[in-house]
């Protein structure tokens, strides 16, 4: 069999996240991927590519079907990924082919991993294809025992406090306190949607099957608001570029509340709850300032309300 090598940026990713128990997890993939190689009657058909936290292989099924398989630990974000993608059946995403809820082990269609929505250059049309994505996504209800954005808000009301007072500058922490007040107007009412929580470009990949479609959710259930965040920070060297941020990014946020036919000041909200999310993990990292793009976009979308 061909030696499995793990690539230097996945292990020092993990490192960077877990220390040394990052470490043993990554030089643990050989003989992780050895198993499924063998289990699911799979052979290597190139070498690995990896995202931050997973290594996928491209391999071939003892059918000749190809297909690529996705090692990765198990963590509350992506616990629901085959869940997800089961309950999606292909429509706008990955096929999930099969799986190993124990270790997180998914083997999925294969698709252009060299080509990526961020290839089309038109930003407005790229933005077009993932909307169309992404209302087919949410379209579901989501399946039982999936993560709940009733929860996720909860938790961001009773952090936002915290997170406040721990940055530095007076009109961060009056964004935050907004967002919050945001998020408190529609926490009473999550919604049961399948969210996919990180459609950017990146995870829209061409297939043969259809033209694009969606990668690597972390899927929950909640409003689709919640789930605009992603797209509105893509490419955000174009929108600093058009001279108007705000107007850049209302461009986008309308588009895409327009193509979904969501309210637009409850999407607003929710993506204000985005943007609180964000920032509560950045100063729990040791942040004392709010991301740029973050405050931005929240200045933006508070507009809409």
């Amino acid at each position: 069999m061909t030696e499995i090598v793990v690539p230097e940026a996945l292990t020092a990713s993990h490192v960077r996240w877990d220390g040394e128990a990052g470490r043993a997890w990554s030089a643990g993939l050989p003989e992780l991927a050895a198993r499924y190689l063998e289990e699911w009657g799979l052979r290597l058909d190139g070498g690995p590519w990896h995202g931050v936290v997973s290594l996928v292989l491209p391999v071939v099924r003892a059918d000749g079907t190809r297909a690529a398989l996705k090692l990765q630990p198990v963590t509350g974000e992506n616990a629901g990924e085959g869940p997800g993608l089961r309950a999606w059946a292909g429509r706008g995403a990955v096929r999930l082919l099969d799986e190993d809820p124990s270790t997180g082990t998914l083997l999925l269609e294969r698709l252009d991993a060299d080509r990526s929505l961020s290839a089309v250059p038109d930003d407005m049309e790229a933005l077009r294809i993932l909307t169309g994505l992404l209302g087919r996504l949410v379209a579901l209800p989501a399946p039982p025992g999936l993560r709940l954005l009733g929860d996720i808000a909860r938790g961001l009301l009773d952090d936002a406090p915290r997170t406040a007072a721990g940055l530095a500058r007076e009109g961060d922490r009056e964004l935050v306190n907004a967002c919050a007040a945001a998020v408190a107007d529609v926490a009473a009412e999550p919604g049961d949607r399948l969210l996919h929580w990180d459609l950017h470009y990146d995870n829209v990949l061409a297939g043969d099957r259809e033209p694009w479609l969606a990668i690597d959710p972390k899927p929950l259930a909640g409003d689709p608001g919640f789930d605009l965040m992603p797209a509105l920070r893509n490419r955000w060297d174009d929108v600093a570029a058009s001279g108007d941020v705000r107007r850049a990014v209302l461009g986008r946020f309308d588009l895409m509340t327009d193509l979904l036919g969501l309210d637009r000041a409850r999407a607003a909200r929710w993506t204000l709850g985005r943007a609180l999310q964000n920032t509560v993990w950045d100063v729990k990292g040791g942040a004392d300032r709010m991301d740029e793009v973050q405050a931005a976009i929240a200045r933006a979308v508070s507009t809409r309300l």
